[in-house]
């Protein structure tokens, strides 16, 4: 018997790779929709809300905010998204999808569902609602 390399029982590793394994095939279709992945990630967590702030979506984006700002900046000169000025604190600003945005996004989202759904198909219910119930735990706790 081969003895186990360190890679493939090292959780950071093997969580990299099922991100990766998982989302490259729809990574692909959001880069043929004409958006890099941080681009999608922003509409999408921009969809099903009124408005959220930069720092929140720094958070959900995994960029560094000049980084997700300069982005919000393109989108926003591109129509897809409006910025404004929070009213209790002036350093913070609001961001919200146009309805141009949320025409962009809405087919995206539906193919990752679907994605999302073939994906977990493998697992079967019991272990895929584990699988994000123990990675939301993750999530929140590191």
């Amino acid at each position: 018997m081969q003895p186990v390399e360190f890679v493939d029982s090292y959780l950071p590793y093997l969580l990299a790779r099922a991100s990766f394994s998982i989302s490259s095939e729809f990574h692909a279709q959001v880069e043929a929709a004409g958006l890099t992945v941080s681009e999608w990630r922003i509409l999408a967590a921009l969809s099903g809300v009124k408005q959220r702030t930069v720092g929140e979506l720094t958070a959900i984006v995994l960029a560094k905010q000049p980084t997700v700002t300069k982005m919000l900046l393109r989108m926003e000169a591109d129509g897809l998204l409006t910025r404004t000025a929070c009213t209790q604190d002036k350093r913070q600003a609001w961001v919200s999808l146009t309805p141009q945005g949320k025409k962009r996004v809405t087919p995206l989202l539906k193919k990752a569902a679907l994605h999302e759904q073939q994906v977990l198909k493998l697992l079967g219910h019991t272990h895929s609602t584990s699988l994000k119930t123990i990675l939301q735990k993750l999530v929140v706790t590191v």
